[in-house]
């Protein structure tokens, strides 16, 4: 018998890029290494400059992409002490809606010395929300001239995706806009990157850029109804060759093998998107089953036969999650952000100083203090819309909410009010999808939040009244990339034939199994069916101050 094969992958996240090595045969992962991006989310002014962006602005240096391959794969090689010749490929997998301006040689604008101080010529990343109101023009158009495909987005596009972040380049740089040979998922320029070849991924082009298996794009006029100079956006500025999940993009170029040590002409499949690659690497691939994959932000990917339309959903893909399957993705903008928001902001030194003390982390202290309540004891109710609404209502102008808070509140009840906030967001787009026609009968959570807070899985079993499942891996993202990457490679170099045979091989799931407790989903219904009022109330147009303080706020600060 050979040595066993490995694959790498590498999943790139909002604040870092991590790498993980995985046997092929098994799942086992044998090493793992994170590089924090040295200039991390750009949201206050642009590297070496003293100018604040405008509001909303979320961007980054696609340097620091290229220098998580040159940190973190030779570090996991050293630690697993793997040898090079035993990696058969590498996969990688990004956020989205994340994108940049690249000129004919590949290059982002944001690097030329000419473009450094333009923010419209960095990378906009998937929390950029300068965008809404292009998305609030373009959704009123697309309803306007009736387009069929908006009903496969839910009705709206969000800001966060690739047309309107284009079209709010045009507007505000014009220049930025006609000096870009074109623009590009950074799942594809990372891609571009490793192999010379540029390959854009359904993925994101299916999810982001308003692609589809059977149609296309939307038509030229429809650009054109944007604005004129958009006609041609897709012949100029994108491409219309999309190449399916677990292709091979190409192999590993000489350079990029220089600068990670690993072997040139090794498989690197097409890109893919951090929830989307999770998937499979949660052992969901098939119908009725969803994917939560929990983080910063959380997606909720569902499988079906057929195409759907369900309200709010960020969209519906044929072959974008799994091959011979429609993948329907929803979200939430603010989970785990959610959390680290308060705990950066409203709990006060002596909860750090007693957690310190018991040797656990803010965090622990608080879920520690939040679990010895009942559901309903602390009179509060939230809405998870501190950084906007995803799905369903797909608005990043809501706001965050907190009702019910006396002189008594103290930090854990707010704590466990935030987390019941997000478990109320799951619970209303599961119903979207059941209502939609699209089942879900199983969930199976990964990401960095399940592993870490128990409470928190117990109180979305109890919110969403299903048992929930824990993915084997923290690094699922990771996990699904390098099973890309195994289908890439191929049964001949040791890989796999197909992502059904890359998971059955390499993704498990944990013994823990989250069930409903009865008497604790018996309160938590009442106070859902509370969240629901205020969710429509606040959300569906009854009272807009959350919009209407968001734009007195632009005001004040445009006026300095």
């Amino acid at each position: 018998m050979g040595a066993d094969k490995y694959t790498i992958g590498v999943d790139y996240g909002t604040e870092s890029g991590r790498a993980v090595l995985v046997n092929v045969a098994t799942g086992e992962e044998a090493a793992s290494a994170v590089h924090s991006y040295g200039d991390g989310v750009i949201d206050a002014h642009l590297p070496g400059s003293d100018t604040l962006l405008p509001p909303d602005f979320a961007l980054q240096n696609p340097q620091d992409y290229i220098a998580v391959l040159e940190e973190t794969i030779p570090a996991v090689l050293r630690a697993s002490g793997v040898a090079p010749e035993d990696v058969i490929g590498i996969g990688t997998d990004f956020t989205a809606c994340t994108m940049l301006p690249i000129d004919a040689r590949g290059v982002p604008l944001c690097t030329l010395a000419q473009w450094r101080d333009n923010p419209y010529a960095w990378v906009k990343i998937w929390k950029h929300h300068a965008a809404q109101p292009e998305a609030n023009e373009l959704n009123k158009i697309a309803r306007q001239r009736g387009e069929t495909w908006l009903d496969l987005y839910g009705g709206k596009i969000s800001s966060e995706w690739l047309i309107p972040k284009i079209w709010e380049t045009l507007n505000k740089a014009p220049e930025v806009f006609a000096a870009a040979d074109r623009y590009i998922e950074a799942a594809d320029w990372i891609v571009l990157q490793l192999t010379g070849e540029e390959k854009r991924n359904a993925c994101t082009a299916g999810y982001k850029a308003l692609w589809h298996k059977r149609n296309g794009y939307p038509s030229d006029d429809f650009f054109a109804a944007l604005n004129p100079s958009l006609r041609h956006v897709v012949d100029e500025k994108l491409s219309r060759e999309i190449h399916p999940l677990g292709q091979r993009a190409g192999t590993l170029t000489i350079a990029m093998a220089e600068k990670t040590g690993l072997l040139p002409g090794i498989a690197v499949p097409v890109g893919n998107v951090d929830a989307h690659v999770a998937v499979p690497a949660s052992t969901v691939v098939g119908p009725g089953q969803m994917a939560a994959i929990m983080g910063t932000s959380t997606c909720l990917m569902a499988l079906g036969k057929q195409e759907r339309i369900i309200e709010g959903m960020c969209g519906v893909v044929e072959d974008g999650i799994i091959p011979g399957l429609y993948g329907f993705e929803a979200g939430q903008s603010c989970v785990g952000d959610h959390f680290a928001w308060f705990v950066e902001n409203g709990v006060p030194p002596a909860y750090y100083e007693e957690a310190a003390r018991r040797g656990l982390t803010i965090h622990q202290w608080l879920e520690t203090l939040a679990a010895r309540q009942k559901p309903g004891e602390h009179g509060l109710l939230a809405l998870d819309w501190w950084n906007g609404n995803r799905s369903i209502l797909v608005d990043v102008d809501l706001a965050g909410f907190l009702l019910g808070a006396t002189l008594a509140t103290r930090p854990e009840d707010i704590y466990r009010a935030l987390i019941e906030a997000t478990a109320y967001g799951a619970r209303i787009i599961i119903e979207a999808f059941q209502a939609g026609g699209v089942p879900v009968n199983e969930i199976v959570a990964c990401g960095g939040l399940p592993g870490r807070n128990r409470l928190l899985m117990q109180i979305y079993a109890d919110v969403t009244g299903r048992e929930i499942k824990v993915a084997g891996t923290d690094q699922a993202g990771a996990l699904g990339s390098a099973m890309f990457a195994a289908v890439a490679a191929g049964k001949a170099a040791g890989g796999h034939h197909s992502i059904f045979e890359a998971a059955q091989a390499m993704a498990h799931l944990q013994e823990r199994v989250y069930k409903p407790i009865p008497a604790h989903k018996a309160i938590y219904d009442q106070l859902y069916a509370e969240y629901v009022r205020l969710h429509d109330y606040f959300g569906r147009g009854a009272n807009d101050v959350m919009k209407r303080l968001k734009s007195l706020r632009q005001q004040v600060v445009a006026n300095g």
